[in-house]
């Protein structure tokens, strides 16, 4: 396979000089551990290098190895299906020095995978980041609320496999004590098993207390534009790593910046990965993480008198009592519908296309098969 470009190292990216851990693997500082040990196991048999990926662009991945971060083609590791391609926080399997270009021969099986559906027609997945422990929802305080937009991204958090933490970020914007502990607790109502903590990047509110509960794992950090995430970037490596666009005096929102998903290791532990403002938080098979946003409405339908209740007009629903009762707020149930719908909505789509698929496979081989008796007739014949 032709190189489509040559490989080299990443000289002056910011992970270049961060290989100073103090424990036997110069990768332990980027997750490395005895389960990547083993999974790479049959890999180090053919001489190649692990590595983790920091970034993915334009056909070629920056990747963090034990001599440092280089630069591979990933021609071997770019399939047709779109969640399958290799992208940010995967372990991967690169080739030694030696080799120009290098390449991406394989990468390790995830543990897990935040995915989302594209606006593409055809209803494909799009994988943002791998291998993650916690996801980080961003939420600026600059601007009111958007409950609906946080249960959102929480129900993609919660489908990933990792924990979702809800940061509100610009807490200085908000002076009134009071009025921040009112903020806070909206957002604990519709995060239920969620962490809600307000952090400052200006005065350094809420920031130890964070980087403490990420420094054990990867976390990878989600959100809109404009709300902080490059800054509150910054602020957890105690650099400009990412770059920031000043904010805007007619409504105190920051800029987009970050255009690609970038890795980087944190100077007190743990991993985090900065990722590009979401326009579109589409959900993408993500039924679990809906049922676990909108607990408390699963537990309440558990006593509707119909097991298949849908919760508009039953008799017996719970969901409705407590509605009425005023003991469940009603945009709860309304974005619990909206949600479902469209989960359902893409699901279905997606097993539509997957059946399409398959009818075309199938008869591809059809066609095959029949080419090929016909060919041994007419021999025979012959």
């Amino acid at each position: 396979m032709n190189a489509r470009r040559r490989g080299h190292p990443c000289e002056g990216h910011p992970l270049s000089s961060s290989f100073t851990s103090t424990s036997s693997s110069p990768l332990s500082s980027y997750g490395w551990d005895t389960h990547w040990e083993a999974e790479f196991a049959p890999y180090a048999e053919r001489g190649l290098l692990p590595g983790r990926v920091v970034r993915v662009d334009r056909g070629q991945c920056d990747i963090a190895t034990a001599e440092g971060v280089v630069r591979a083609d990933t021609a071997f590791v770019t399939p047709h299906d779109p969640l399958r391609v290799i992208c940010t926080g995967d372990w991967a399997a690169v080739d030694p020095v030696g080799g120009e270009p290098r390449y991406v021969r394989a990468y390790l099986p995830r543990r897990t995978a935040f995915v989302r559906s594209t606006s593409s027609k055809r209803s494909d997945g799009q994988i943002l980041a791998a291998n993650v422990d916690h996801a980080i929802v961003a939420v600026s305080l600059a601007t009111e609320l958007d409950l609906g937009r946080i249960e959102r991204f929480l129900a993609l958090g919660w489908e990933s496999g990792a924990q979702p933490l809800v940061v509100l970020t610009k807490a200085d914007l908000v002076p009134d004590p009071v009025g921040l502990s009112y903020l806070v607790q909206d957002v604990e109502t519709t995060a239920p098993g969620v962490p809600v903590l307000p952090v400052s990047s200006a005065t350094g509110e809420g920031v130890d207390v964070l980087r403490a509960v990420i420094s054990g794992g990867t976390s990878v950090l989600l959100g809109v534009s404009g709300t902080g995430k490059s800054t509150l970037a910054n602020t957890l490596l105690g650099e400009d790593a990412m770059a920031v666009q000043a904010v805007r005096d007619i409504d105190g929102k920051g800029r987009h910046t970050t255009t690609t998903r970038n890795l980087f290791a944190l100077p007190g532990g743990g991993v985090l990965i900065d990722t590009p403002g979401l326009r579109g938080v589409g959900l993408w098979d993500a039924g679990t993480g809906v049922g676990q946003v909108f607990s408390e409405i699963e537990e309440l339908a558990a006593s509707c008198r119909f097991h298949d209740c849908a919760h508009a007009a039953e008799p017996g629903c719970a969901v409705l009592a407590a509605v009425e009762e005023g003991t469940l707020p009603e945009r709860r149930l309304d974005s619990y519908r909206k949600l479902l719908r469209e989960n359902q909505h893409i699901v279905a789509k997606t097993d539509a296309r997957m059946r399409a698929e398959l009818r075309r496979d199938w008869k591809r081989k059809g066609a095959e098969g029949r080419a090929a008796m016909q060919a041994k007739r007419e021999g025979f014949i012959r």
